[in-house]
């Protein structure tokens, strides 16, 4: 039952205390009652807070529940559009059926695509076409840091690439007013470690175009049709994503020459690599899509992915001359404590028949001497002490010319 005001204590004696004092302790008791009443409702807005998060959590929960417990849906693709209906078929059993859809549905809808059925088999959405996700990890995020100051020797050879890969990408123009198609690949070939790799890189670093890199050895797989459908997914998302730049390295790998043999894993390589030649140039039009490929096996690829309409350059990387190992020497050392006394034009004589990645090697090395004999400075002693080395583990190897890729 509510207190009346009769029945409430007075914060004061009623007799005795006088008129000022009663509105003194009155007002008091006011203020108290207005500090505690406001905390009152901080907390009740503290607890409906409190509820909304617990209410939202209970309908995501109930909604979790309600979708775990109905039944799952099957993949199928569309085969024809009729006037009767949508004849699919589904995943798995390759089973045909004919279903009804909405109007709403059938403008959405056409031959091959991804839809999800029901036990019915009736359609209930369409699904995003089917791209392999290795496919789409093979995508390049962050751009290498590596440009074409960092390439030395190899001028006629980047030159070559720019006007292959970037320009038909930034000046497209230029090609029309020409006249002519811009070249659509390059295929860059010569012994390891003489930078066709860093090349891609510095391409990859240049270009604002999509840039899509893989290993051949990454298309050769074990199942029938696997590797020419991860060709086919690789080449698709190059067109999602157009302008791109598809690069593949060791190409030599799915795309040797064909032989008679009848083993299934020879068989498989040779599907893939006809699915490569087919996206190159086949039927359908490539898009704005440039491939650069490498290899040091040259002499292994088939004659059919080097025609004109595939690779339009064939751009050997060969090892440096001394001029360009000087320049090598200098970019591999610019971050290098060296001392004055280093001659890099002696160097670059000394190393003959060094790659590019021997002159790195030797620079690395060099330093390591340094730190040895706990300096923080390279002397020339230091880098003809490990071209002597790096010369003497080749030898034991049994190969002289041995490049470090």
């Amino acid at each position: 039952m509510t207190d009346t005001v009769d029945d409430v204590d007075l914060p004061y004696d009623e007799d005795a205390a006088s008129q000022q004092e009663k509105i003194q302790a009155l007002q008091e008791r006011l203020d108290v009652l207005e500090s505690q009443n406001e905390e009152m409702r901080d907390k009740l807005l503290d607890a409906n807070a409190e509820n909304n998060k617990y209410q939202q959590k209970l309908e995501r929960l109930t909604h979790e529940n309600k979708k775990l417990k109905q039944s799952p849906l099957f993949v199928a693709t569309v085969q024809e559009i009729t006037d009767e209906g949508v004849i699919i078929k589904q995943h798995g059993n390759n089973q045909e059926a004919l279903t009804e859809v909405t109007d709403e549905l059938r403008d959405d809808l056409e031959p091959d695509s991804r839809v999800a059925v029901n036990n019915s088999l009736s359609i209930v959405k369409r699904l995003d076409n089917e791209t392999d996700v290795r496919a789409r990890v093979m995508q390049v995020e962050h751009s290498p840091e590596v440009s074409y100051a960092d390439i030395g020797g190899l001028e006629q050879q980047m030159q070559e690439v720019r006007e292959t890969v970037e320009m038909p990408l930034e000046s497209p123009e230029m090609f029309e007013q020409v006249g002519i198609q811009p070249p659509s690949g390059v295929l860059l070939y010569g012994p390891p470690g003489t930078g066709k790799t860093m090349l891609a890189k510095a391409v990859a670093n240049q270009t604002n175009a999509t840039f899509i890199k893989m290993a051949g050895s990454e298309l050769v797989h074990k199942f029938i049709g696997e590797g020419a459908k991860l060709v086919r997914d690789l080449f698709e998302v190059a067109r999602e994503n157009e302008p791109a730049v598809i690069f593949i390295d060791e190409i030599d790998a799915i795309a040797s020459k064909r032989t008679d043999s009848k083993t299934s894993g020879d068989a498989e390589v040779q599907r893939t690599m006809m699915q490569l030649l087919s996206e190159m140039d086949g039927f359908e039009e490539r898009g704005d899509i440039r491939i650069i490929a490498a290899t040091n096996r040259f002499d292994m690829l088939d004659p059919a992915i080097l025609r004109p309409g595939r690779f339009d350059r064939l751009i050997e990387v060969p090892k440096p001359d001394s001029e360009g190992r000087e320049i090598i020497f200098q970019i591999h050392t610019r971050n290098m404590n060296v001392d004055d006394d280093v001659d890099f034009a002696q160097l670059a004589e000394m190393a003959d028949e060094a790659s590019g990645a021997d002159v790195k090697a030797i620079c690395t090395e060099a330093g390591m001497f340094a730190i040895r004999d706990d300096r923080t400075e390279i002397y020339m002693t230091d880098f003809v002490s490990a071209w002597e080395k790096i010369q003497a583990e080749a030898d034991e190897d049994g190969d002289v010319s041995r490049a470090f890729a």
